[in-house]
């Protein structure tokens, strides 16, 4: 699937940069609320615009990462439970955007349970869904990259859907260790046909990387 124009990457100088993020904060200031949730491919909403679907394993920060980019603190659940998610859940922003939450990939970091879990549902609708635009795979900056995640970049290859790496939790870690980790996952995403090539680093606690990723998000709708 190729990378749509319009984001950060194709940002010719400061000004498209700013312009790009001021779009992005108009937009995900907007309303925002739950419309659905899915547990089988036959409970999909109909298609009704574009989506962007975030993954990651169980307890990388997704619910959290969702509310700092909308501003609600409690629009997605947040669980000290890893794995708590069972289902696809669906967020409708201004009327543009359709942000999903989906299942975390398992907390066994074994790629088996990877497969076992979304072989279903999951690679179903990454597979078939004709307005996924982007899946956002979210990466834990304290324990970086793990078999799980390499799985799920295997079957996002495999469904041919579109995807972007985003460190989660990076005030948790050193400034050089996160240095190292984004330049990994840039490696890690140029080796992925389906990738996006910029990585962003994020954290829901102190807003580093939100800006962008909204502005990024943004180009989408």
């Amino acid at each position: 699937m190729s990378r749509p124009p319009g984001g950060l990457a194709e940002a010719r100088d400061e000004a498209a940069r700013a312009g790009l993020i001021e779009a992005g904060r108009v937009l995900f200031a907007g309303a925002c609320a739950f419309v659905h949730a899915a547990q089988t491919l036959d409970q999909l909403p109909l298609p009704r615009g574009p989506e962007v679907a975030f993954a990651g394993r169980s307890n990388v920060g997704k619910s959290s990462l969702l509310n700092a980019l909308t501003g609600r603190h409690g629009l997605a659940r947040v669980s000290a439970t890893p794995g708590r998610t069972k289902q696809l859940n669906f967020f409708d922003l201004a009327g543009r955007l359709m942000l999903v939450d989906m299942p975390g990939y398992g907390y066994a970091e074994a790629a088996k349970s990877v497969k076992q879990a979304w072989q279903g549902t999951m690679f179903g609708y990454l597979r078939g869904r004709p307005t996924l635009r982007r899946v956002v795979l979210l990466i834990d900056a304290r324990v970086g990259f793990k078999p799980a995640d390499a799985a799920a970049m295997a079957l996002m290859d495999e469904a041919a859907v579109a995807f972007q790496l985003v460190l989660t939790k990076a005030d948790k870690v050193k400034p050089p260790v996160l240095a190292a980790l984004a330049a990994k996952a840039a490696a890690v995403a140029r080796g992925h046909t389906a990738a996006h090539p910029l990585v962003l680093a994020t954290s829901a606690a102190t807003g580093l990387g939100i800006p962008e990723l909204r502005a990024e998000l943004t180009a989408l709708a």
